[in-house]
Parts: C-alpha cells; sequence; structure tokens
C-alpha cells in the first residue's frame, strides 16, 4: 500500500513544493500580478517588490526618475502592475505618473506599519509591510488598505485658494498678536487691529516702540489686501441662492473640501467623512461610545461646526435646530459639554443635509431651511 504510485506521486509533488516560496504560490493561488510597496521620500524612493505569490524581494532605493523608469520596464514585462504608498506632504503626483504607466496606484492612510511591535523602524520594513498588505489586498481582502481617495488635479487646484487665505489670516493674527505683546509688556493697554491706518496713527506709545511697530505694519497691511482679494474672489465663485446663514465663504470652503459629492453613496458615509461620529471602544458585555472620531478632513470639520452655531440663530425652522433648542438655545440651563455634544450632532446631520441638497435628492425647503 506504502508503494503505490500515486501515494508515491504526492509525496514527491510535497517535497518539490517544501521551499517557502512555492509553497505560498501554491496555496495562495496568487495571480502573479507584481506589487510594489514603495516608502516616499523627498529625493528618493524605497520599493520592495513581490512577484506572484513569492516572498517580497529585498528592498531597493532609486531616484525619483531611475525609479520611474524602472517602474515602466516592470509593466512592459508584466500583464498587472500594482503600487502602494502613503499619503505624505509630498501630494499624489506620484500616483498620477504611475497611473499614466498604466500602474494601479493605490494611496493609503499613515499608519504604525510594527504589526509584531517589535520597535525597529526602517525605510525598508515600512515598504516591505506596504507591500504584503498590497498582496493581500489584490487577493480580495478589501480591508487590509485603508484608501485615501485621489482629488483630480482641478480639485486641488480649487482647494488651494482657500487654504492659502486661511494660511494668510493665520499669519496675520501671529504678526497682530506679536504687537500688541510689546505693548503689553512694556504696561500699555493693547490696541485692536493696531495696524490699521488710523488705529495706527493715533496709537499712544513711544516713539521707539511706534518704530518697532511700524515694521510690521506695512506687511499688515499687505496681507488683509490680499485677504480681501481672495475673499471676494471665493464668495464670487459661491451657488445662489444660497440658505439664509449659509454664507458664501463657509459654502465654497465645504464644497470645495468635499470635492465631488456624488462619490457618496450613502448618509453614513458622509458621516464617516467628516469625521463627527463618536467612536467606540467595547468589549464583551461593556459598550462605551467615546468622543467624536476626528477621522477624515479637520477644515471640514472645522467649517460644518461653525456653520452649525450660525444656523442656531438663522435657522430656527431646520429640523435638527428643533430637535436640539432645549440645548442650544440662548441661557438654557446645560453645561459646556452637553452644548458640544448637541452641536456637533446638528453639524453631523447638516453635512447629510447638504449631499442631499447638492446631489439634488431633496430641495432646501424641504428640510425646514429658509432661503
Amino acid at each position: 500500500m506504502l508503494g503505490s504510485p500515486a501515494l508515491m506521486y504526492r509525496l514527491n509533488n510535497t517535497i518539490e513544493l517544501s521551499s517557502p516560496e512555492e509553497t505560498r504560490s501554491e496555496f495562495n493561488r496568487s495571480t502573479g500580478a507584481i506589487k510594489l510597496g514603495v516608502d516616499v521620500h523627498q529625493d528618493f524612493y524605497v520599493v520592495v517588490k513581490q512577484e506572484g505569490g513569492s516572498n517580497p524581494k529585498p528592498p531597493q532605493r532609486f531616484q525619483k526618475e531611475a525609479f520611474l523608469q524602472w517602474a515602466a520596464k516592470l509593466k512592459s514585462r508584466a500583464t498587472e502592475v500594482h503600487a502602494v504608498y502613503e499619503a505624505c506632504g509630498f501630494g499624489f503626483r506620484l500616483q498620477r505618473q504611475l497611473t499614466a504607466l498604466g500602474i494601479k496606484c493605490y494611496v493609503v492612510c499613515p499608519q504604525k506599519l510594527d504589526e509584531q511591535n517589535r520597535r525597529v523602524k526602517t525605510d525598508g520594513l515600512d515598504a516591505k509591510a506596504l507591500c504584503l498588505k498590497l498582496d493581500r489586498f489584490v487577493q480580495g481582502n478589501s480591508d487590509a488598505l485603508a484608501l485615501v481617495r485621489v482629488p483630480t488635479e482641478k480639485e486641488e487646484q480649487l482647494r488651494a485658494i482657500h487654504r492659502q487665505r486661511e494660511q494668510l489670516v493665520k499669519a496675520r493674527k501671529q504678526l497682530e498678536a506679536q504687537g500688541r505683546s510689546l505693548m503689553v509688556n512694556h504696561g500699555i493697554e493693547p490696541v485692536q487691529q493696531w495696524w490699521k491706518e488710523r488705529a495706527f496713527a493715533k496709537l499712544a506709545v513711544p516713539g521707539w516702540m511706534k518704530q518697532l511697530l511700524q515694521n510690521s505694519q506695512p506687511i499688515l497691511l499687505g496681507l488683509q489686501e490680499k485677504i480681501a482679494a481672495l475673499t471676494l474672489h471665493l464668495q464670487s465663485s459661491a451657488q445662489s441662492p444660497q440658505p439664509r446663514g449659509l454664507g458664501k465663504m463657509t459654502s465654497v470652503v465645504i464644497d470645495r473640501e468635499v470635492g465631488n459629492w456624488n462619490r457618496f453613496n450613502n448618509r453614513r458615509q458622509v458621516g464617516s467623512y467628516t469625521g463627527l461620529c463618536p467612536g467606540e471602544h467595547s468589549s464583551g458585555n461593556t459598550r462605551l461610545q467615546t468622543c467624536v472620531t476626528k477621522h477624515g478632513n479637520p477644515r471640514l470639520r472645522a467649517a460644518l461646526v461653525e456653520l452649525a452655531w450660525r444656523l442656531v440663530r438663522f435657522q430656527p425652522g431646520y429640523k435638527p435646530v428643533i430637535k436640539w433648542r432645549r440645548i442650544l438655545a440662548k441661557g438654557a440651563m446645560a453645561t459646556g459639554a452637553v452644548r458640544k455634544k448637541a452641536i456637533v450632532a446638528v453639524a453631523r446631520q447638516l453635512a447629510i443635509d447638504l449631499w442631499r441638497i447638492r446631489t439634488g435628492r431633496c430641495q432646501a425647503e424641504h428640510l425646514g431651511l429658509m432661503i
């Protein structure tokens, strides 16, 4: 019985597949696609390659142009090439370049890649971890990668305008605060917006201090001029008519941060993208809901909360405002924490309602919003 030809064939076949790479390929039944895990840096890329179901190759370091040429050669030899890298401050240019070569490139959320908690972090280990996650994703495990939506170049250009305005406003506030701090340090009552021409002319400070403040005043005036020009440009791009209290600037900021409202399939996706959904830490019979996840776009979240406070005043007939009026009304006997929770609930529902309006699912009047 032990010497039967069928049994001997199975034993020989098992011995032939005893190497890790071949065994893995046999049991994974990989499609033979090439996977690239890329650790992105400003001047170079560290790349780990995996062919089919084999073990990942040792990491390789490329200059930017050399990597693109190497990736193009891989694509010319293979029918399917996938790549992945973490979202970072270098934008989505690499994704667009690889896509133009015919490579399926994914961008994922930055994350801790030391799954074994060895407290060892190198570019090669990060690239290898990304490559292994990509392998599972390609084989059908959609939860292996936390994908980031890549905006179009037009969407990036549009949102860069109000983001620059935000940066200019921040720079103006810093310079203005430095001038007030100089006054306070020397026992002088600070003057709000001291840099404006009329206020600066009447400024009752010593000559030496006024000379120091005069170094910042032209910069502040120039910043204010640029901010005003960008504000008019953005307000002119707003849709009309707008619900009362929404505001042209806020409307443009929300629309451009979202990019494309049609990419959401349901209200849960909208709420999750805002990061205004409660977190959860549950185990066994214990269920605990924590503070909001803050997942997603922080600028969108800030704009929605600011807008929700305005709607409490200007849209008393709005359904979420009616629901939470007892807590949010002026003079209501509620703690600050309770009021924050209520306004977050209004902001989350507001995002869902804006999605419904922008995608034509309903009209603003049906939601209790006055135009």
